[in-house]
This record gives structure tokens, C-alpha cells and sequence, in this order.
């Protein structure tokens, strides 16, 4: 091992646990204490302001400027009695990450001195330079104006000592440059149209909630080991690397007992979290070494992701002072699972149902088939779409590996619900009516209540039943949220009208209401059937049957995300008022570019790599077995030393024949960049990358990691697998 790996590793495997003193209060006792939260609106604010704040929060209607004020005032009592010097808006640009700009809370109070302020106008909005975040082409570099508004729908929390305002984030031209904006309109969109279906089956329904319950996958490695590794720090995966002789095929990291390093990492977590109101609840080792999880309690989808965003950032932070780098690619290293953030999707009413739970009553069931169809439809409809959500460089690595669903979107319901789907679609229509105000019959025995505990669930299912929700799988580690669920939540959206429209022309031909309802479903479930899929999802005869069935089998990213250009994608996004044409054209563009870059970024760092670290230290070794055959040769008879130096010889020739490739590959790849790099348009460039640089990446990692099995151990510089993945 040389030097300096060996220094490197020696003190990543002395590393002991950075004690967490821990809490000696209960965590309902300090939890939301950094949240400006209904209990501190109601202690800071006047009663009236209170009530219209929260009116607001609840019903959508607009604050005016004399609320603002009141809000802003009260706020920043609250803030700085916490400690808070500072204020920013924080938002979520397109870039995966979140934004802030801190600004301190002072004036001149026109007597020589400072006083703290903070108004109403600069709570509601700020003005950050829109021409430095990917917008698409919406802005030109002169034109850099754009505007963060203020979501009172998510509470304002402090951060050190700053106060942090959720925001949205638009264009001066109106155009959200964000995730928020358009989440927020999809979360409107599915409300509106889930509320008139429920009314179907209870007039007292007012509002639908989407709810969202988040389950992040990391890894962890050393820092020192890390910081070793030129290609984890610059591209947040190991471009290069042999398996380790040991990884997860025995499978006794799952659930095993967590290390006491990453213990006190997960305590501190758990602490700082429940503070920010982030209601953690679960953490677990994950199937590969180094991989672990965690998870909260459901919340309505926007705050959800709003907390998903924090706490990436404070899991980075933190994960720091405890000698750890936190990996959120999908797939840091070859060879084991990959991490994705499975997102369980459900809908709830202000009278308390789960829509996506089976009732005690005959109606309840029906309102939980209607729902579970609907949903199936909308993801049938848009199976293209919700895959190109969900699509990115460094997802496509996991999606159909090691556990991961595959990159075709179909749903996994279960035999009890697939088996009352079959017996409506199979039942006789004129069975199906309601006479009066009898009982409803669907003609099948009663859903069970045990239905909730008694789904198998299917680990390739990218969108599974899950008992009182649907769990897409398919979501990567460090995505946004945002991007898969305002998806969802439009299509379904979209389709809950269309199936209202289609009831009430049939209710308004004289049918019953419950007999229009089955009628629509019985149409509904054999239309959406071929997105129903039950089996192995790996599987190469599944690939063919989904292509038969009308699914999308694409694999090549810049190809998905034609997806959001289709005609029915910009009409299912148009009618629903979530994103227009030119918006969606625009973030196509962000994302043919982002996967440019992150494929060019990593072709550069493996040149450099290659050129720099693997070719030099194979060719020294080289250079001693060389050395070695020619003492040989001065030591024992010609013949013997034939005899002794062959082995060393076939290394030798070996080192030859594999560094000369890979010197070619890394010269081939650098013309293929500067060509691909001259393409103007931004589809047609990352499709070069894909196609062309991508899997040049592969072929000279093939190369290095043969190399570092023949290489003398004490010379290779870069920490191996087996380093990386066992934490001490």
C-alpha cells in the first residue's frame, strides 16, 4: 500500500464516534423548536393577523400588505429571541439543490446608528439573479431580474443564526425557475378535481390533501478516505474500482446492528431534524455496507419535500463533524445497491379518509376502488412522463440493478385488490346497479379490512400498492421530490376529471350515480390493465411483454425526456395549470443540458485519472517486474530464468496491452467531447453523450479495474473497495 493510502486508511479505521450528549428532554418536548410553527404564530402574532395567516395557509387567500407587515413584525421577534441575525429566502432552483441569500436584520436609523427591521415587503419578496440559475433559455444573462415569493403554506424555520422563509422562485416574466411553484399548482390541481370526485360519496368534503412519506437511502464513507478519491469528490461516485471480495452477498448488513460511529451520526441527525420539525421516525442499515436509511412520518406532499431538501443539507453538514462524507448518488459504487428515496404517495380528506384505504362500508370501498383505479389510469396514461420524472445521469446507473425497479413504469397491486379489479371488470353491467337507496352490491365479496396489512409487496415494482398508498420506487437518492410528485399529482389530476366528466354524462342520461361510477371504473380497469404488472420486473421476458403492451421501454435519458414534449404531457400539464409549453421546453433544456455536463465532468475526471494516477503507477510496476526478468536472466541459466520470469513476463505484457487502450480511449474520448461539445442543440448534444461518451467511460474502467488486481498493492494510491465500504 503506498504511503500515503496507508496513512489515509490507518486513520480512517482509528476513528472513533464523536459522542452526541444525548437530549435529556423527550422529543415531543424540543420538537419544532426552530419552527415558527401555529403555536409561535398564535404567541407572536395579533389575533387578527393570526386568523388570516391562517386562513391563508388553509384556504389559499391572499395576505394584504397590512398582514404582511404584522407577520414580518412578529416573525422577527420570534427570530431573534432564538438567536437570529440574519434572514434569507429559501428556495428551490432547478439544480436539485436548494438557494439562500442571507441578509442581516438592519438599518440605519437615521441617527448615526442600526436598528433591527424587517417588513412585510421583505418577507413576501426578494429579488435574486435568475440569470445564474438553469432557467431553459426564460432568461438571457442581461435580463437577470427574478423574484422569490414567500409560501406561507410552509413554515419558516432558523438555521445557525439565520431565518430561512420558503419560497417560490419566478422568472421576471412570470415562469417558475423552480420545484416549488409548479408542486404547489399540480398540489391545487389534484385537490380541486379529488374533491368532486369525493363528493360522489360524501358532500361534506372540502379539500384533498397529497400526502408524501419519503424513505432516503445514503451511504457513508470516511472523509480521509474520501477526500483519497478524486472521482467520489468531483463526481460523487467511484468512476473506477474492483469489487471487494466481500460486499453484501451475505446479506448481514440489512438490519444489522448499527455502528457506533454511524449511531452517534444518526443521534445527532435525529436531534437537529426533530428541532426543524422534520418528524423522523425510522433508521436502519441498508443492503449494501456503508448504506443505511432513514425515513419520517407522512406530511402533506409540499412541506414533505420541503423537508426532504433541508435534511440532504444537514445530513452533508453534519456528516462531517463526525468524519463521514454522506453519498447521495444513486449508484456510488459498482457492484452493490444502488440508493433511491422511495416516495409513498397517498390522498386524505379534511373529514379524515385515507382515499387510498379500503372502507368499513360498501361506499368507502367503492371510493377506494375509484381512487385506486384512477390512479392506474393516470400512470398508464403518462407511464413515459412519470419515468422521465424520475430519470437523471446518475440514476440511470441504478434503475434495474441490485434491487432497484427497472426503467419501465408499471404497478404492482397485490392479489386481493388485483382480484377485486378483475371481478369488476369481468361482472355483468346490469349486476352492477344501485336500486334506491338499498346497499351498494358490487357482486363480490366485501374488500377486507386486513387488506391493509395483507399486500406482498414486489421490490422491482417501480409503483407499488402498498395498502393505503402507492410507493414509487423508482425516485433517485438525491433528487428533488418535487419532480416525480408534481408529475403524479398532475396526472392524476387530469384524470379524475376526465373521469367526472364521464359519470356525469351518464348520470345525466338517467343512469344512477353508483351504477355511472362502476360503468367508468369497468372501462377504466381494462384500459389501464396493461400497466398491471405482478412479476419479476428484471426479467428479460417482462421487457418484451411491457413493449407489447404499449409501455415505454426507452433507456437512454435524453430519449425519456422527450417524454414531457409529448402532446399529451403538454395537454395533461396545460389543462391542469401547471406548466405551459414554453415551460416545459424550457426545463427539457435544463435537463439535456445537466446530463451533459455531469457525463462530461466525468469523462474529464476518469482522463485525468487514467493519465495521471493509474497509467504512472501501472507502468512502475511494470518497470520493476521488468527489472526483476532481467536479474533473472543474471542469476539462473537461460533456461531457468525463461522458466522463472514467464508469469512475470504474461504481467508485463498485460500492464502493455491495457494501458496502451486505455491512453487510446482517454484520446478517443477527448475528440469525441470537443465534437459533441460543437452540437447546438442541447437534445442532440446529450444524445452524443449518451451514446457516444458514455460508454467509452465504461470500457476504460473496465481496463483499470484489471489493472488493480495485477498492481502491486503498497503502489496503487486510490483506496479500493474494500477500504471504502467497511466502516471501522
Amino acid at each position: 500500500m503506498s504511503k500515503l493510502r496507508f496513512r489515509v486508511v490507518e486513520t480512517a479505521f482509528k476513528k472513533k464516534a464523536v459522542e452526541v450528549k444525548a437530549p435529556k428532554d423527550r422529543p415531543s418536548d424540543y420538537f419544532a423548536v426552530n419552527v415558527f410553527n401555529r403555536e409561535k404564530m398564535f404567541k407572536y402574532l395579533p389575533e387578527k393577523t393570526f386568523q388570516c395567516l391562517v386562513d391563508s395557509i388553509d384556504n389559499g387567500t391572499p395576505l394584504n400588505r397590512e398582514t404582511a407587515d404584522a407577520v414580518a413584525n412578529g416573525m422577527k421577534k420570534w427570530a431573534i429571541e432564538m438567536g437570529a441575525t440574519h434572514y434569507t429566502h429559501w428556495f428551490h432552483p432547478l439544480t436539485e439543490g436548494t438557494a439562500e441569500k442571507h441578509d442581516a436584520f438592519v438599518e440605519h436609523d437615521g441617527k448615526g446608528g442600526m436598528i433591527e427591521k424587517f417588513s412585510g415587503k421583505l418577507l413576501v419578496q426578494q429579488e435574486p439573479d435568475a440569470s445564474s440559475f438553469p432557467n431553459g433559455g426564460i432568461r438571457n444573462t442581461f435580463e437577470a431580474r427574478g423574484y422569490t415569493a414567500w409560501d406561507p403554506s410552509s413554515p419558516a424555520f432558523i438555521v445557525n443564526d439565520t431565518l430561512c422563509i420558503p419560497t417560490i422562485f419566478i422568472a421576471y416574466t412570470g415562469e417558475p425557475l423552480d420545484y416549488k411553484a409548479p408542486l404547489l399548482k399540480a398540489l391545487e390541481a389534484v385537490n380541486k378535481a379529488a374533491v368532486d370526485v369525493c363528493n360522489y360519496f360524501d358532500p361534506n368534503v372540502k379539500k384533498v390533501y397529497s400526502y408524501l412519506g419519503w424513505e432516503q437511502e445514503y451511504f457513508l464513507v470516511d472523509e480521509g478516505l474520501y477526500a483519497a478519491r478524486p472521482d467520489l469528490l468531483l463526481t460523487g461516485r467511484t468512476l473506477m474500482g474492483h469489487e471487494s471480495s466481500k460486499n453484501q452477498q451475505l446479506e448481514d448488513h440489512y438490519f444489522g446492528a448499527i455502528p457506533s460511529r454511524v449511531m452517534e451520526y444518526m443521534k445527532e441527525l435525529e436531534f437537529e431534524s426533530l428541532k426543524l420539525g422534520i418528524p423522523l421516525k425510522t433508521r436502519h442499515n441498508e443492503v449494501a455496507p456503508n448504506q443505511f436509511e432513514l425515513a419520517p412520518i407522512f406530511e402533506e406532499c409540499n412541506l414533505a419535500n420541503d423537508h426532504n431538501q433541508l435534511i440532504m443539507g444537514l445530513m452533508r453538514k453534519l456528516a462531517r463533524k463526525h468524519g463521514f462524507r454522506v453519498l447521495l448518488h444513486e449508484k456510488p459504487f459498482k457492484g452493490v445497491n444502488g440508493s433511491g428515496k422511495h416516495n409513498n404517495w397517498s390522498l386524505g380528506t379534511d373529514t379524515g379518509a385515507l382515499l387510498m384505504a379500503p372502507g368499513k362500508t360498501p361506499e368507502e370501498n367503492l371510493r377506494f376502488i375509484t381512487f385506486v383505479v384512477n390512479t392506474l389510469k393516470a400512470v398508464y396514461r403518462h407511464n413515459a412522463l412519470l419515468k422521465g420524472s424520475i430519470i437523471s445521469a446518475s440514476n440511470a446507473h441504478r434503475l434495474g440493478a441490485n434491487e432497484a425497479p427497472p426503467a419501465i413504469i408499471s404497478s404492482f397491486l397485490g392479489s386481493q385488490v388485483s382480484k377485486v379489479l378483475d371481478e369488476i371488470e369481468n361482472s355483468d353491467p346490469d349486476a352492477l346497479n344501485l336500486a334506491g337507496k338499498q346497499v351498494l352490491d358490487l357482486g363480490i365479496p366485501r374488500i377486507p379490512e386486513l387488506l391493509l396489512d395483507n399486500t406482498d409487496r414486489n421490490r422491482t415494482s417501480p409503483f407499488a400498492f402498498t395498502g393505503n398508498r402507492f410507493e414509487f420506487r423508482a425516485v433517485g437518492s438525491e433528487a428533488n421530490c418535487a419532480s416525480a410528485m408534481l408529475a403524479l399529482n398532475a396526472a392524476v389530476a387530469e384524470q379524475l376529471i376526465i373521469f367526472k366528466s364521464e359519470v356525469d354524462a351518464k348520470i345525466a342520461e338517467g343512469k344512477d350515480k353508483f351504477a355511472a361510477i362502476l360503468e367508468v371504473l369497468r372501462k377504466d380497469i381494462k384500459e389501464s390493465k396493461p400497466v398491471r404488472f405482478d412479476g419479476n420486473g428484471y426479467s428479460e421476458e417482462w421487457k418484451i411483454e411491457a413493449a407489447k403492451r404499449g409501455l415505454d421501454c426507452e433507456t437512454s435519458a435524453p430519449l425519456i425526456y422527450d417524454a414531457y414534449l409529448s402532446e399529451s404531457s403538454i395537454k395533461m400539464f396545460e389543462s391542469t395549470g401547471v406548466l405551459n409549453e414554453k415551460e416545459l421546453e424550457a426545463r427539457n433544456e435544463i435537463k439535456w443540458e445537466m446530463y451533459t455536463k455531469k457525463i462530461q465532468i466525468e469523462g474529464r475526471v476518469l482522463g485525468d485519472l487514467a493519465m495521471n494516477h493509474i497509467i504512472p503507477i501501472a507502468t512502475r510496476y511494470q518497470s520493476t517486474l521488468i527489472d526483476n526478468v532481467y536479474k533473472m536472466k543474471d542469476l539462473f541459466p537461460a533456461e531457468k530464468a525463461a522458466q522463472l520470469s514467464s508469469k512475470n513476463l504474461e504481467i508485463i505484457e498485460d500492464i502493455a496491452n491495457r494501458t496502451i487502450f486505455i491512453k487510446e480511449k482517454v484520446d478517443e474520448m477527448i475528440e469525441a467531447r470537443k465534437a459533441a461539445n460543437k452540437i447546438e442543440s442541447e437534445r442532440e448534444k446529450a444524445i452524443a453523450y449518451h451514446d457516444q461518451i458514455f460508454p467509452m467511460l465504461e470500457e476504460i474502467r473496465y481496463q483499470i479495474d484489471k489493472l488493480e488486481l495485477v498492481v502491486d498493492n503498497e503502489m496503487w494510491t486510490l483506496p479500493k473497495y474494500r477500504e471504502l465500504l467497511f466502516i471501522r
